[in-house]
């Protein structure tokens, strides 16, 4: 017999979160086989804290 637990949304969220989601596609519109657009997506999504250091360069004014 199989577990079965709910999870709500919002654990779901903060667990994906805490470890970071990366996503990747393509979408490309082509017509007579002739490429017209192409969209490429990367994005990398992941929760952000004191303890995390950020990705860009503070710059002090």
């Amino acid at each position: 017999m199989t577990d079965q637990r709910e999870i709500a949304l919002v654990d779901l969220l903060d667990r994906l979160l805490a470890g970071g989601v990366v996503l990747a596609g393509d979408i490309t519109l082509r017509i007579a086989d002739i490429d017209l657009v192409r969209v490429d997506l990367k994005a990398l999504i992941s929760a952000v804290g004191e303890n995390v250091p950020s990705p860009w360069r503070q710059v002090n004014p």
